[in-house]
């Protein structure tokens, strides 16, 4: 069990001001564009005595990707890629919670993205937990994962004329979440 063990058990509801989930990805094999889902809710219960209580659960709309240029947003909306009016919501829950090291968890579960739901394994590291100026205990936990994006149906790209391809086939995700422990704010 972690120090933060007795503090961290227990429900938490993302904080989504202070959480971003994002993506890289290569673009014209030259460089890296990053974005990410501005409309995030996520939720988990941790009992670090018996893990196998533990769950996670996020959800993020399709029609708040931000890449920070207009027209890509659009493209990745499309059916092209996300389809946001077929499929709006990009959708993970775990199957399993394992704490791997003092503050480092593998999240296992489903993620399901269009209608293709596939398992992912997700190392997740505990940043710190901290009362907050309101009174609340936040937690904030960070993590990346490779993915192929075309295991869940985002088939589209296009050649370039020098070898290679526009966007590339494996995507790195992002997390950053901020937490707050249910019961603990104060504003509420």
């Amino acid at each position: 069990m972690t120090d933060h063990g007795s503090a961290l058990s227990g429900d938490w509801d993302f904080d989504p001001a202070h959480t971003r989930i994002g993506f890289s990805a290569r673009h014209a094999m030259v460089t890296t564009v990053r974005g990410s889902f501005n409309d995030v809710t996520g939720r988990f219960y941790a009992d670090l005595d018996d893990m196998s209580k533990s769950y996670a659960e996020v959800i993020l709309k399709v029609a708040t990707v931000d890449t920070r240029n207009q027209q890509r947003d659009d493209h990745l909306r499309s059916g092209d890629f996300f389809d946001a009016e077929k499929w709006p919501e990009i959708r993970f829950e775990s199957t399993r919670i394992e704490e791997v090291e003092d503050n480092a968890y593998m999240v296992s579960g489903d993620l399901t993205i269009r209608d293709i739901t596939k398992p992912v394994t997700i190392p997740i590291e505990l940043v710190g937990v901290q009362t907050d100026a309101q009174g609340a205990l936040r937690a904030g936990f960070e993590g990346s994962r490779r993915i192929n994006r075309r295991d869940f149906g985002l088939e589209w790209n296009m050649p370039l004329d020098a070898g290679g391809v526009l966007v590339s086939e494996k995507i790195s995700l992002e997390f950053e979440i901020s937490a707050v422990k249910r019961g603990t704010d104060q504003q509420a």
